[in-house]
């Protein structure tokens, strides 16, 4: 499953020094407001030790993690959905995400300008978020333009319940608010889905904050205040110093852990951010292994054994005939497959199979 989160925010928060460190790329991070002209993309390996002992089990020629895309967009300022500042052609790169990580300034600094003179978190979530609703209410209208005298006229019953949705949903963006706290039904879901809003997009709440600040989040008053906002919103929040995070994507292994240490933090920024973006989006990990490949595979939760085996190939699903499921705990127990067979810890699972996080699958199937 190809995965995608889009990382904005006003100009000069870190988003670019946060994708620079995340990705190991070398986009530019400069001390001035759109310095990011082009939105930048680039993949992630998403860390997890289990890859990492499965390889040491059984050796494999090649080894393949999950992969999460970062596309780092221009800052918007106020008035991006109206044209202002870069403007919004900009937005158009948000549409294509699966979700939205916006990075918020929680730092003091004098040497660092503010696009709005101070920091705030929460006024500057509020701009973001505000012209976000902007470019999805602008969408929305637009929409109705089109189809609102035809679902008077026609009575179409497609027509209707679109023309219908649309202006629910005008009404939640007239009042400011987004639209992932509204209740979808399975119909109106999809339809909502055609038109890429913004607003209905999962989000995460980067908290860009002082080094001195990450062993400390209790005490940092900015952060605190960007948690509880999002705690509102039903949204994550998470802590990262994007500054630290450039010093570690540049270091080896074990320093990288000697400094977490030293920071008295137990995970990296990348480490968090892979594991909020998971459960927000409601995804899991199952493996395949061998002596050729051990490979890490994205799932959303609630996915069946053959659909699984179609993240694989399309041809696995077609001609599913059935899984062979073991644990990634039980392999770890046992050892060998062998092993595992012997202690009855190797099933073999049908259709209605439902994946779990750390399945190691088998497909068997025929085209």
């Amino acid at each position: 499953m190809g995965l995608k989160a889009g990382i904005v925010g006003l100009p000069n928060v870190g988003k670019s020094t946060l994708f620079n460190a995340i990705t190991n790329s070398n986009v530019e991070a400069a001390n001035y407001p759109f310095a990011t002209i082009n939105p930048n993309v680039g993949t992630v390996v998403v860390p997890d030790e289990r890859v990492d002992n499965l390889v040491k089990l059984f050796n494999p020629k090649r080894t393949i993690y999950s992969t999460f895309e970062f596309c780092d967009i221009a800052g918007l300022v106020k008035g991006a959905s109206k044209g202002e500042g870069l403007g919004n052609q900009f937005l158009s790169h948000i549409r294509e995400t699966d979700a939205i990580i916006e990075v918020v300034r929680c730092f003091d600094s004098a040497e660092i300008i503010h696009v709005e003179n101070t920091v705030d978190p929460i006024r500057d979530i509020e701009i973001i978020n505000l012209e976000l609703v902007m470019a999805d209410l602008d969408t929305c209208n637009s929409r109705l333009a089109k189809i609102g005298n035809k679902a008077r006229i026609s009575k179409e019953k497609e027509t209707v319940v679109e023309a219908n949705l649309l202006n629910r949903i005008k009404t939640t963006l007239e009042s400011g608010k987004a639209l992932r706290g509204l209740d979808f039904s399975e119909e109106e879901l999809k339809i909502a889905k055609n038109f890429n809003f913004l607003t209905i997009k999962p989000i995460i709440y980067v908290a860009n904050v002082a080094e001195s600040d990450l062993s400390n989040l209790e005490n940092c008053k900015y952060y605190q205040e960007v948690k509880e906002y999002a705690l509102k919103e039903n949204a994550q929040a998470i802590a990262i110093s994007c500054e630290v995070e450039a010093i570690l994507a540049k270091s080896p292994k074990e320093e990288k852990d000697e400094y977490l240490k030293s920071l008295g933090v137990d995970m990296s920024g990348l480490d968090k951010l892979a594991q909020s973006a998971y459960k927000l989006l409601n995804l899991s990990t199952f493996f395949t292994v061998g002596a050729d490949e051990v490979r890490a595979w994205t799932f959303k939760n609630g996915m069946t054994a053959p659909d699984c085996a179609g993240i694989i190939h399309t041809d696995f699903k077609k001609g599913f005939i059935k899984a062979e499921v073991y644990t990634y705990d039980d392999i770890m127990k046992y050892k060998t497959e062998l092993a595992l067979k012997e202690a009855g810890k190797l099933r073999i699972e049908g259709k209605d199979y439902v994946a779990k996080d750390g399945d190691i699958f088998f497909f068997r199937f025929n085209v």
